[in-house]
């Protein structure tokens, strides 16, 4: 008769159960912090493309002498505009680096009105919403008020 002599030990169940308990106790720990991160992120990306889009219309200034006005839109950052004013000195790849016009991170396009009420031209996203106004999350997030 063949007698094995076994060496190796799993683990036990007391064992597997108090790692299952660390890992719940670090998770309700953690967990609660990251979840709300993730709006900050979101109005955080807001403004830093609102700050991009006013670069790109400060090199379309320089370039055609004024904003696009409120009807050619955003849209003159990528495509010469064929309405109002025409560029004459029209950079032919545009403004945005992207090539198109980027959304808020909620998925919705930013507002552009030229003239603006608060300066030559006002941008905004209306926040997690989409609609006008709000608190917290749902705040619009402006050209104007940006740090």
């Amino acid at each position: 008769m063949k007698r094995y002599c076994d060496n190796s030990r799993g683990f036990t169940l007391i064992e597997i159960m108090v790692v299952i308990v660390i890992l719940a106790l670090l998770a309700s720990l953690v967990g609660p912090k990251l979840i709300g991160r993730s709006d900050d992120a979101k109005i955080t990306d807001t403004k830093v493309q609102i700050k991009n889009i006013e670069t790109a219309l400060k090199l379309y200034k320089l370039d055609s002498g004024s904003y696009p006005t409120t009807e050619q839109g955003l849209a003159a950052l990528i495509t010469k505009p064929t309405i109002g004013l025409i560029p004459k000195n029209y950079k032919s790849e545009g403004y945005l680096e992207s090539k198109k016009l980027p959304k808020d991170p909620w998925g919705n396009d930013y507002v552009y009105i030229s003239p603006g009420e608060h300066g030559d031209f006002d941008i905004y996203s209306y926040g997690a919403d989409g609609v006008k106004g709000g608190e917290g999350n749902a705040a619009d997030i402006t050209s104007w008020d940006i740090n």
